[in-house]
């Protein structure tokens, strides 16, 4: 089965295995695992932050990153479809006690003038607006990456304002690879950076979130009141830190097959793709003659596993059990399932 529902469900390569079972451990919440710290350490050194802490997955760095810039009451601005918003659980409400001030983006992505049009005037009718969010690369956006230009004119406006800044980066690792651009001149924009290593990095486990020391000192309090203290976290550390150090640069690799695979299936009758549109590892496209959730289980009977995302809208994210063999399958199964129709 080729699996391209997510580059979530990789897992761990031998290598990573080995340096996971191997790992000298300890007791984290009391602050004794050698190989979380180290994770710590090397994960805010490539941010160029002062300070990082280990999370179990993104959305609880997310989360504990606006707890962290707000209270209850307060308002966050954010693009409409950004992972926070969407596909966290409404956890903004329910464990920050935040509003969300919403922005209509062009795939995920907002200008400093879309920012300044819903800022709100100091008043005593609405709620303070305390934090921006921004999501790089872009997941509902189909993996866009910000122009770096972009980001420093949000900032500069939000910075203005007075606000917080804070970046959902779990696929912070593919914008930097495609961009050129280092993870760390992204990070300098913000004042919490979110990571993931489960995804492209192919960890089994595992998100960080980095900022100040002071900052990074309070997360840690809430991941204990949201149940994320964990106790020899270091085998799965250990994972995320071969991921960080061996599979940033290979993500070149997942971003050729998905441009691979959009050029081939958008030669085939009835689906539509944008292959401009393809920068990093996802592929979001439409099918016209059948309905998405019918394309879906017609590919899974030929071995190829895809999301259907919405009404006649598919997805394909390429990952670390991906191989350019397998993009070429990809293609003959949905040229195969087309002539089914």
């Amino acid at each position: 089965m080729i699996d391209l529902r997510s580059d979530t469900i990789t897992k761990p390569t031998a290598e990573m295995m080995h340096a996971m079972t191997t790992a000298p451990v300890g007791d984290d919440v009391l602050g004794d695992d050698p190989t979380v710290k180290a994770l710590e350490e090397r994960t805010a050194e490539v941010l160029g932050k002062e300070a990082a802490l280990f999370m179990p997955s993104g959305t609880m760095s997310n989360q504990v990153a606006l707890r962290c810039h707000t209270q209850p009451g307060d308002e966050i601005v954010i693009e409409s479809e950004a992972h926070i918003y969407y596909y966290e659980a409404g956890a903004p409400a329910a464990l920050a006690g935040v509003m969300c001030r919403l922005i209509p983006g062009q795939r995920g992505i907002f200008t400093g003038d879309a920012l300044q049009a819903v800022l709100r005037p100091r008043d005593q009718h609405f709620p303070l607006t305390k934090l921006v969010c921004i999501e790089n690369t872009t997941n509902r956006g189909g993996g866009s990456v910000w122009p770096i230009e972009t980001l420093a004119d949000v900032a500069r406006v939000a910075r203005q304002a007075n606000l917080k800044m804070h970046l959902d980066g779990a696929r912070l690792w593919n914008a930097s690879v495609a961009s050129g651009i280092a993870e760390q001149e992204y990070a300098n924009y913000f004042d919490t950076i979110s990571v993931c290593f489960s995804k492209g990095l192919g960890a089994p486990i595992g998100s960080a979130l980095a900022g100040s020391a002071e900052c990074i000192a309070r997360a840690r309090r809430f991941r204990k009141q949201y149940g994320g203290g964990m106790r020899q976290a270091g085998l799965i550390a250990a994972g995320a830190l071969y991921g960080l150090e061996h599979h940033r640069k290979r993500l070149a690799e997942d971003h050729a097959n998905a441009k691979n695979l959009a050029v081939g299936i958008a030669k085939l009758q009835g689906i539509d793709v944008d292959i401009d549109s393809v920068e990093t590892n996802i592929v979001i496209g439409r099918v016209n003659a059948m309905p998405s959730e019918e394309l879906a289980a017609k590919l899974y009977k030929e071995g190829v596993n895809l999301l259907a995302t919405g009404p006649g809208m598919f997805r394909a994210v390429t990952n670390l059990t991906v191989r350019p063999e397998d993009i070429t399958r990809t293609i003959e199964a949905f040229s195969k399932v087309q002539r089914m129709k």
